[in-house]
């Protein structure tokens, strides 16, 4: 008798590891396919990166709400950048490609960080080059560096010379169709991350 409840209590803890194995499982397909899975920082109720307000190369001041309805990739950067801006831009306009018709519904924003060279002229040759739907913004001195610190954003110039260069953050910054700061891309990611991303907030995630 004493043999066959041993056999039988074993029996049994070895359904309750199952089913609790299979549960466990369970859950977590599920919570994958709730969760919104971003690659990119997270930055969903951040409260900073609420709002800007500049000039865009055609003298019209600009806002956030200039660009409610659309998903916006805004960078901060300079023209005379030699490698990280560039890279960027590069970045954003094989992001446009990728959304395929959605590309329609992004808005890539460039600040400059650098008014004292980015003339509006240069700006808007500048972004045109990446394409022709980017936007390049500018502030004078005092407006840049609130709209920095409102989005966090380190810069700094450095002497080179009879020059200088500018040193900065490089993060992109994504705010869905709302205008809401959604997420931090960072620089090393792939074009194929922003882009999946982005259509996560294009479909309301």
């Amino acid at each position: 008798m004493a043999f066959t409840v041993r056999t039988a209590f074993r029996w049994l803890l070895v359904f309750i590891v199952a089913a609790l194995a299979v549960f466990i499982a369970g859950c977590n397909r599920a919570g994958d396919a709730a969760a919104p899975g971003f690659r990119g920082i997270d930055l969903t109720g951040a409260p900073y990166g609420r709002n800007f307000r500049l000039t865009d190369a055609d003298g019209r001041e600009r806002t956030l709400a200039d660009y409610k309805g659309k998903a916006v990739l805004m960078y901060f950067g300079f023209v005379q950048c030699p490698d990280v801006c560039p890279t960027a831009l590069i970045r954003a306009a094989k992001v446009k490609q990728l959304l395929g018709a959605d590309g329609d519904k992004l808005q890539v924003i460039f600040i400059t960080i650098d008014p004292e060279r980015d003339t509006p002229e240069v700006i808007k040759a500048y972004t045109a080059a990446f394409d022709p739907s980017f936007i390049g913004l500018y502030g004078d001195a005092k407006r840049t560096r609130e709209t920095a610190d409102e989005f966090k954003v380190y810069y700094k110039q450095v002497p080179t010379g009879s020059s200088y260069t500018m040193d900065h953050s490089a993060l992109s910054y994504a705010f869905d169709p709302q205008g809401r700061l959604r997420l931090a891309l960072r620089h090393e990611q792939t074009a194929e991350d922003y882009a999946h991303d982005l259509r996560q907030l294009l479909a309301g995630k």
